[in-house]
């Protein structure tokens, strides 16, 4: 009885351990403890995470943020429940361990003096979702207590921290808070009084669980986590009921009309109202929560009356298989930040489907409170409509961007209707040397964040990251509203990577950059536009010294057709090449579609002016143990002549992985004998099909991948095509298909409890029975808590031993491969 708790499937002398299953040469040796990585490498994921930063709304403070380091598999192992694509701790009513990063210190530092001041948080505490007020003088945050999680708040003047609320707070949809606009108090969501002890299960089932489809097209990706029963069902709607409550900075709480399932919620720029979405029955197995039936509506802050129901939308359970398919009726509602109460949203004019020929996909519509008369229009979009900024009653940029083509346009509207839409740029969404940026934001009349203007009135501060040729130079910049054209204000020093974080004053002449370089690590200066050196912040010391004297670099080459590729060449520290030699090597990588081949091949510097930080299961460190690394080396699969990429899949893959190995063989570095390729989620399908085409590589490591898209038939990744249309396609890309052609060892890993679409642990556990099957060299860690993204110090350390071994096996003291035996006589 009891909570339906998501159980470990293995138990190893009675504790978590890594679920290995081997060949048959080593299947009665089966792990029972978890391995420690060779030095330096346990010191180097110990090391306490660099701090966060925030910046106060008023600008007069920053807040400094400790980090919790990598959790324990303890705490991984804790109860938790998987529901309509959640992942909760039915102990706390908020998101599963896998899914936080918790703070455990906060310092406020004045931005003028530079004096700091330790807030008196309680030694041990863990706390997240950290939130200036408004009037910048205090932050509040979400705290885990034994039972649940509580309000805090911390008063930057005094450093006194103290608590709000009891164990209270519902962070089922995650941690959410909002300042009232006057800074008086907070509105969160609450768990419902008296809610009494979760719905028990019943070992006796009602009935069978039935599915039945009415014969209307509905089909689905494969999603993780669905409900499953209707005990599903009463678990959902029992840890995900809240109640919105104001809370004011004296602890006084006042509960907001009805509890609902509520996803999400915003007050209105001048506090007066509460834009809500909330989930209803009937609700689904088929699909995650947020394609639940959904409620769109306005609620007065101040007692939680309903003031207007803007859409009241089905469950969007028939989305077509396509990226720019949206759900039918209004979406992405929002405030506008520069208007004290006007709503503001999107809603498709082709039915949500795109493939529909119309000239208007995406209508914009807005409605001001009272909210009584006919929603005005406007802008019509081309394409869909992705993000807007706001600036005044006469001025916001849009963004509309149409993800199958990769095209996006920029536009200048005027929200008062009294100019048409203009075109203001319009670009690739993957080109990087093109990308302008965003735009600057300054805190605007009603304390919401709105667009920061030139000095002139004419134009627009943006700020972006600047890639070039030579790296990435972040920037700040007016951009003429008329022409589309950008003038730099300033721009990073070529050898720093100094990125602006937001505005000290709002003519953009002074604002927050976070600074790092190859050899610093990052940091918070205060900088000037008109010149002159920054002044620090912070003085953050680099976390891994171990890491100090490697070296990486930037290689250039072409593909077999010409299209240009690159990747970062990382060596080890001490490495000398007349000396040392070739070494062994590990090529790492994750493929991307692309529409445009030249887009495809910029080429861009990026980690020259950067500094590496390791954390978790990178495979960078592995540079301590003697190994050569080339890393994110291009793998473009490119679209052309009305193509679709995936058409030329492993041909394009194999001609981009051939040209990366002759590449570094021609450095001088690799030796061709000793190469591996690895990869995570898609870079271990990637990995896997390499194995399977080519005879490049002497082993492979492939983590959380998919293998047999067959169990993914109505797309994946970036292909839309179903299984039926594209059965050749899904058939000819599946490594499974083809794994008796795979003869170099291979080391599959895998989260027990994988939580992304597609990638279910059935994936490398169904390759590994064909690859054992087949007679292939293969070993299967199967990592007991873990979701997609390792986050167990234990799985870590035990992933980076894995991969060493195995390369210490396969690949470091690999013997030269046989020379194929010319034939004669003939």
């Amino acid at each position: 009885m009891g909570l339906k708790v998501f159980a470990r499937a293995v138990v190893l002398a009675g504790f978590a351990a890594p679920f290995v299953v081997m060949g048959a040469a080593q299947a009665d040796t089966p792990a029972s403890v978890y391995h420690t990585p060779p030095a330096p490498i346990p010191a180097m994921i110990e090391a306490a995470p660099t701090p966060g930063v925030s910046l106060s709304r008023d600008r007069k403070r920053i807040a400094i943020y400790g980090r919790e380091s990598l959790p324990t598999i303890e705490a991984l192992s804790r109860p938790i429940l998987r529901l309509g694509g959640f992942r909760i701790s039915p102990q706390t009513n908020g998101p599963a361990e896998i899914r936080l990063n918790w703070l455990n210190a906060l310092t406020f530092e004045d931005v003028a003096t530079g004096k700091t001041l330790d807030a008196a948080v309680p030694k041990g505490m863990r706390f997240a979702a950290p939130r200036w007020s408004p009037d910048g003088k205090h932050v509040a945050f979400i705290a885990e207590a034994p039972n649940g999680l509580e309000l805090w708040v911390a008063d930057a003047d005094s450093g006194q921290a103290r608590k709000l609320t009891g164990a209270v707070v519902n962070a089922a949809f995650g941690m959410r808070l909002e300042w009232t606009p006057d800074s008086s108090a907070v509105l969160v969501p609450c768990v419902p009084e008296g809610r009494g002890a979760p719905p028990a299960a019943s070992s006796t089932p009602n009935g069978p669980i039935i599915q039945e489809s009415d014969g209307r097209a509905a089909p689905g990706r494969t999603y993780e986590d669905l409900l499953t029963d209707a005990h599903d069902e009463a678990l959902f709607d029992y840890f995900f009921t809240a109640r919105l409550t104001r809370i004011g900075l004296d602890g006084h709480m006042t509960a907001l009309g009805a509890p609902g399932v509520y996803e999400s919620f915003q007050l209105s720029p001048d506090g007066r109202f509460v834009l809500v979405e909330r989930l209803h029955k009937p609700y689904s197995y088929n699909v995650p929560a947020r394609l639940f039936p959904t409620e769109i509506a306005v609620l007065d802050a101040a007692d939680g009356h309903p003031v207007k129901t803007l859409a009241d939308r089905p469950i969007a359970d028939n989305l077509p298989i396509a990226a720019d398919a949206v759900p039918a009726g209004p979406r992405d509602a929002e405030w506008r930040a520069d208007a004290p109460a006007t709503l503001v949203w999107a809603e498709a004019q082709d039915g949500g489907d795109p493939r529909r020929k119309v000239e208007i996909h995406d209508r914009l519509l807005s409605l001001d409170a009272p909210f009584a008369a006919a929603p005005r229009a406007v802008a019509d979009l081309t394409e869909r409509y992705r993000a807007a900024f706001w600036g005044s009653k006469n001025l916001a940029l849009v963004t509309e961007r149409w993800n199958k083509t990769k095209h996006e346009t920029r536009l200048v509207i005027d929200p008062s209707g009294a100019r048409p839409a203009r075109v203001l740029l319009q670009r690739n969404s993957q080109d990087q040397l093109s990308d302008p940026g965003e735009p600057m934001e300054k805190t605007g009349p009603f304390g919401a964040s709105v667009i920061a203007m030139s000095v002139d009135g004419k134009g627009v501060l943006f700020s972006g990251a600047g890639a070039a040729r030579d790296g990435e130079h972040p920037f700040v910049a007016r951009m003429d509203l008329a022409t589309g054209t950008e003038d730099r204000l300033w721009t990073s020093e070529p050898d720093y990577y100094e990125a602006p974080q937001g505005l000290l004053r709002d003519d953009g002449t002074v604002f927050l950059t976070r600074r790092e370089s190859r050899n610093d690590p990052p940091n918070y200066f205060v900088r000037s536009s008109a010149g002159g050196a920054p002044r620090a912040l912070t003085h953050f010391a680099d976390p891994e010294p171990q890491f100090a004297g490697v070296t990486k670099q930037l290689l250039v080459y072409k593909r077999a057709d010409g299209v240009n590729l690159s990747g970062t060449l990382y060596l080890p520290a001490g490495y000398d090449k007349a000396r040392d030699g070739p070494l062994p090597m590990l090529m790492w990588a994750y493929p991307t579609e692309f529409t445009d081949a030249k887009v495809a091949g910029e080429v861009i510097d990026r980690e020259r002016n950067r500094f590496t930080r390791l954390a978790g299961i990178s495979h960078l460190f592995l540079l301590t143990q003697g190994y050569a690394i080339f890393d994110g080396f291009s793998a473009p699969i490119i679209g052309a002549n009305g193509a679709e990429p995936n058409d030329t899949y492993v041909e394009q893959l194999v001609a981009d992985a051939k040209a990366a190995v002759d590449e570094v063989v021609a450095q001088g570095v690799a030796d061709p004998d000793r190469i591996a390729v690895g990869g995570h989620s898609y870079g271990a399908f990637m990995t896997a099909n390499l194995l399977a085409h080519s005879d490049l590589f002497r082993a492979g490591i492939a983590r959380s991948g998919a293998y047999n898209r067959t169990l993914t038939p109505f797309g994946f990744q970036n292909e839309e095509r179903t299984y039926w249309q594209a059965t050749d396609v899904y058939t000819k890309m599946s490594p499974f298909t083809f794994a008796p052609q795979i003869k170099s060892p291979i080391l599959l890993i895998h989260g027990e409890q994988d939580d992304n679409d597609g990638t279910f642990p059935i994936q490398s556990e169904r390759f590994y029975a064909a690859l054992k099957g087949a007679g292939a060299t293969v070993r299967y860690v199967q990592l007991p808590y873990e979701p997609h993204g390792y986050r167990g110090r234990e799985s870590s350390e035990e992933v980076l031993w894995e991969m060493n071994d195995w390369l210490d096996r396969y690949v470091k003291h690999a013997p030269p491969r046989a020379k194929p035996v010319a034939k004669t006589g003939e």
